[in-house]
């Protein structure tokens, strides 16, 4: 089996509520420009290669993709762009995006939405994504401030029928107690990755005993965050690299999967090539021994 031939059923499989997807997935925020994300000077980025790299994460077996409304470049949406790409969308395609930040037109960042303003975030969604219903949808919110208003605004949108299922994102071990009095959740979407503070562990493993996905954001990038995966990577990152002949982001990739069958990987390129890398790294196997010594690498990377 090749890296071209390996489809994301190697990484095994998650059911987020009812909706089963694959463990690696794919994330939309790179697809709309080139370099930094959100930055004001970003680059557009080109819509027929960011619709090949959608349309061929779908035959490589992804049906799981996290796009927001917020993720946009002076030309590119991508939103959209899944729209165009993808619709009519494949009947186990899942698609999750999140609310509470926002951005103006020309791409300045918002206060973050009000319980009422988050009905507008959720329909805008659906238009641009031209669905009826989304299928999972995260509060991400800042700080440590109750999520229950908030949260409960969505509950609502929930029992109406425009939402199937809830997460949340960038939140505290609280913030998920809180939410699950309210309704059930599904997913935490956190930032995590190889060097992981002991309380991001410890939330992972609260994740996992509780049957709620854990969804890391930067689990390549690290600490370049927006910037994308940094040059300098870890020379033991590097090193366990070469033994299987890989790239380091595919490391990190397997290396968040190997967390626990809970944890889920997104990770977002513009580049055919990387996806096909990252989808390879959903079937890597990494020896007690590598696992031990990556996880030594304690703040490095988040």
């Amino acid at each position: 089996m090749t890296t071209e031939t390996i489809t994301a059923a190697a990484s095994g499989s998650w059911t987020l509520g009812d909706l089963a997807v694959h463990r690696i997935g794919f994330g939309a925020m790179r697809l709309t420009q080139n370099g930094e994300a959100f930055a004001a000077d970003a680059v557009p980025g080109d819509r027929r290669r960011a619709i090949s790299v959608l349309r061929r994460a779908i035959e490589l077996g992804v049906n799981h993709i996290d796009t927001a409304a917020f993720y946009f470049s002076s030309l590119r949406s991508a939103n959209e762009l899944i729209n165009r790409a993808l619709a009519p969308y494949p009947d186990d395609l899942v698609i999750t995006t999140k609310v509470g930040p926002g951005r103006n037109p020309s791409g300045e960042w918002l206060p973050h939405a009000t319980p009422k303003q988050l009905r507008g975030q959720v329909e805008e969604n659906l238009r641009q994504l031209g669905r009826d219903h989304l299928d999972v949808v995260n509060l991400r919110i800042v700080g440590t401030d109750s999520i229950a208003e908030r949260f409960g605004a969505l509950a609502e949108l929930r029992e109406a029928g425009l939402i199937r299922h809830l997460g949340l994102s960038n939140i505290r071990p609280h913030h998920l107690a809180e939410a699950q009095a309210i309704a059930p959740v599904v997913c935490v979407q956190n930032m995590y990755g190889i060097g992981a503070s002991p309380e991001q562990e410890e939330f992972l493993r609260t994740c996992g005993e509780q049957g709620v996905a854990f969804v890391p954001f930067y689990s390549i990038a690290g600490t370049g965050r927006e910037a994308g995966a940094a040059t300098d990577d870890n020379s033991q990152v590097h090193a366990v690299a070469r033994a299987h002949g890989v790239s380091a982001a595919q490391i990190r990739l397997a290396w968040t999967l190997h967390r626990g069958p809970h944890v889920l990987a997104i990770p977002g390129t513009g580049n055919p090539a990387h996806l096909t890398q990252n989808v390879a790294a959903g079937a890597l196997g990494l020896s007690e021994d590598e696992l031990t010594v990556l996880g030594s690498l304690h703040h490095e990377a988040v």
